[in-house]
């Protein structure tokens, strides 16, 4: 093996194992031997993405495909980027449509399927997305994830009883499966399966938990510092509610809470003094809180950003949601007067 496949075989191996400094590393070094490899500037985005650096990651992507107008693994790189962090909705339905005129094999003809359909729900087309998922090939598949993915789509397009197979399948057969696992807990819950879904939610907690936090994640003293700093920011209708709050941070969502009918993947939770239910989505607690309480999921937060820059606009968002359902929606008309 030449030094230059050395390089780019290591920085792979660096990047799948989700080391993106070793892997920039290992492509900066390619790079020096072949500058105008599209090969190594893929190499060099997805590390860059692992690193939380989207924009960079975006501009290597379009580098490789300049190079090579054929590439799809960096065309479907590039997308994935699109869609989520940046959400360049339409950019990422062009590249999309691109891709699917080099993709030959049912794998490749997938994924520009589903990411395109991703786009197009980023975007609210939901009709769009619909008319996509039509173009599903119809495998089978090598790998189960496919079968999620699939299974997600049709899910999230409001159609629960096809979802559900494909979701119970992919489940079978990788039961380690965190996503699938999340999404075996939304299906059986749909169908009225509370006990089940809450066994698949339980499970899925506990497999977010050995994942290893990305390498741009913020210490716990940084992130409790961002939410507060997010708290003072509110709307000053909003942040009245939650001004003298008490402010807890913790990786996910405890077991018991899920137990109680919590998202096991809730970002924020708000908990007040006489609120129905006890906090904001309404799941009981065993005690009555004698402030308000802002309870804040980081790992949660980490996995809806998907870059540290989208962290504070993630957290924002979730923490609005949150007071106005506790405090406006449940408040009656006046407090909704007031908040318009």
């Amino acid at each position: 093996m030449d030094q230059f496949s050395a390089h780019l075989d290591r920085g792979w191996d660096l990047a799948q194992k989700g080391d993106g400094a070793g892997a920039l590393a290992c492509a900066r070094r390619a790079l020096e031997l072949d500058p105008k490899s599209p090969e190594v500037h893929n190499l060099l985005g997805f590390a860059a993405a692992l690193e939380g650096d989207s924009d960079v990651a975006l501009d290597h992507y379009k580098q490789a495909i300049a190079l090579d107008e054929t590439y799809l693994e960096a065309m479907l790189n590039a997308a994935e980027v699109l869609v989520a962090p940046l959400g360049e909705w339409d950019e990422a339905v062009e590249l999309c449509n691109g891709a699917l005129d080099y993709a030959e094999t049912d794998e490749e003809i997938a994924d520009c399927v589903l990411l395109k359909i991703d786009a197009l729900m980023g975007k609210g087309d939901t009709d769009g997305a619909k008319k996509t998922l039509a173009m599903m090939p119809a495998g089978p598949f090598e790998s189960a994830n496919y079968e999620f993915l699939i299974g997600r789509a049709h899910y999230e397009l409001g159609d629960a009883e096809k979802a559900a197979p494909l979701i119970e399948s992919a489940v079978a057969k990788e039961p380690d499966h965190a996503d699938a696992r999340y999404y075996l807990g939304l299906v059986r819950d749909e169908k009225g399966d509370a006990k089940g879904a809450t066994e698949a939610f339980l499970h899925a907690r506990a497999l977010d938990l050995l994942r290893p936090a990305p390498p741009w994640s913020p210490s716990p003293e940084a992130f409790a510092a961002l939410v507060r700093q997010v708290t003072t920011k509110l709307d000053a209708l909003l942040a009245r509610y939650v001004r003298e709050a008490e402010v807890f941070c913790f990786d996910v969502v405890g077991a018991e809470l899920v137990v109680d009918g919590v998202d096991p993947r809730a970002l924020v939770l708000v908990d007040a003094p006489g609120s129905p239910g006890g906090h904001s989505n309404g799941a009981a607690v065993s005690e009555q809180p004698s402030k308000v309480r802002i309870f804040v999921y980081q790992r949660s937060v980490e996995r809806a950003a998907g870059s540290l820059d989208v962290v504070e606009e993630e957290l924002t968002r979730a923490l609005e949601h949150e007071v106005a359902t506790l405090f406006v929606d449940a408040g009656g008309a006046k407090a909704k007067e007031e908040l318009n």
